[in-house]
């Protein structure tokens, strides 16, 4: 008993757009001028590489402005600050040292002297 098939019983469904060709049914393998004509790398291919090379020279060049950033800190930036707070500190100790070694009060009564003894005192020793 032979079953009716669907392109028998509609007839659009023989000439449907799903359907395969017929010239198309059979597997021939390619000739040696279609694969010479293929591209020897796809494109998905090497826009990876370009990805990746992008991504690889975009590293390099962060990681070369984090360095020019560590040496900025360590040779300029911490030096800087420390003298500065070092001093700050050496004072700040001192003056209370020779407060409590020297206990003295000093008074100024005028102000001006005082800030021309010391133009004359630093221009002495010049």
């Amino acid at each position: 008993m032979s079953y009716p098939s669907a392109a028998d019983s509609n007839p659009s469904l023989g000439t449907s757009a799903y359907m395969i060709p017929s010239r198309y049914g059979s597997y021939s393998s390619p000739s040696d001028d279609e694969i010479a004509s293929l591209p020897s790398e796809s494109t998905a291919s090497s826009d990876l590489d370009s990805f990746s090379d992008d991504y690889s020279d975009a590293e390099e060049e962060w990681r070369e402005s984090i360095e020019q950033l560590e040496l900025l800190l360590t040779m300029v930036i911490v030096p800087f600050i420390g003298k500065y707070m070092g001093r700050k500190c050496a004072y700040w100790g001192w003056t209370r040292f020779m407060e409590w070694k020297y206990p003295v009060e000093i008074v100024m009564t005028n102000k001006g002297a005082f800030k021309g003894a010391g133009v004359v005192g630093a221009l002495a020793s010049l």
